[in-house]
């Protein structure tokens, strides 16, 4: 207290009401009533400052039901696993061995289920991709086995096509005919991966030089549709078989061109990113 003064200091504590002392005792009912419309006004903002706003509400009420409305919109946020996109995929991926068993099989019944079955996966490899980036559905899972079911289904009907001579006595002799082209994309395939492995290890820049180019989408399809003229070629009842094969093993060539020539851009991009 200030000599003279005749006035105490203020004092609150924790919002509750404040008491003014004034030496003069004619004016201390008045002050004592301010000092207790102040004291009012302090526990008001007190309340204020600790519930943020008037708008407040406690925690358990929120999202409407509290911290299980905070659970399900968790379980909401996290992505599924199965989406249409993966299991269209997996199912690529289960077609592999059922493909192997109906190529072997005796007589045209087999040559078209065979034949169905690639198409059908050749139309699900692009359609899980529409579908993913169409209603933005894709997941790290399917991002990763989509190029695995591709490269299983190609190199699984490669290798069934190179054990078996070509329906047309003209390439019946050349072994080799399939089996060129056929190491040249599984050697390409199994290249590239380890490529796009090694690559996501580095920066962004050698990441975006392995990134799928138009030249890799165009090597995709002639390579699929080589593989299913040459599959449905093996049908005994088709009409000039070997204009098909031949149209089919060329196309085969092409798409193996392009795969290596594929690469060889991509190494050229890689090359260069390293040496800046």
């Amino acid at each position: 207290m200030s000599p003279g003064s005749g006035r105490a200091p203020l004092s609150a504590s924790h919002g509750t009401s404040s008491t003014l002392g004034y030496g003069a005792a004619d004016g201390g009912a008045r002050k004592r009533a301010a000092g207790g419309d102040l004291g009012a006004a302090g526990e008001a903002s007190a309340m204020g400052s600790c519930y943020g706003s008037r708008n407040w509400k406690p925690e358990v009420e929120m999202n409407g039901s509290g911290i299980d409305g905070r659970q399900s919109q968790n379980q909401n946020d996290t992505p599924r696993l199965l989406t249409l996109p993966t299991v269209l995929t997996i199912g690529r991926v289960v077609a592999v061995p059922i493909l192997v068993s109906t190529f072997y099989m005796d007589g045209s019944l087999g040559t078209t289920v065979t034949t169905i079955i690639f198409l059908l996966a050749a139309i699900t490899d692009w359609l899980d991709g529409y579908i993913a980036r169409k209603l933005r559905l894709g997941t790290a899972f399917g991002a990763f086995l989509d190029p695995v079911a591709d490269k299983l289904m190609v190199a699984a009907t490669l290798v069934l096509l190179c054990t078996k001579p070509l329906e047309c006595a003209v390439f019946r002799e050349l072994h080799w005919l399939l089996t060129a082209p056929s190491i040249a994309i599984i050697g390409r395939e199994i290249t590239m991966s380890a490529v796009r492995e090694w690559a996501a290890s580095q920066n962004s820049r050698v990441i975006e030089a392995v990134a799928v180019n138009n030249l890799g989408k165009w090597k995709t399809a002639t390579q699929m549709t080589s593989l299913t003229i040459l599959l449905a070629s093996r049908d005994p009842r088709l009409k000039q078989q070997c204009v098909f094969v031949a149209f089919g093993v060329a196309l085969l060539y092409a798409s193996a061109g392009l795969a290596v020539w594929s690469l060889i851009i991509y190494m050229r991009k890689i090359w260069r990113v390293l040496l800046k």
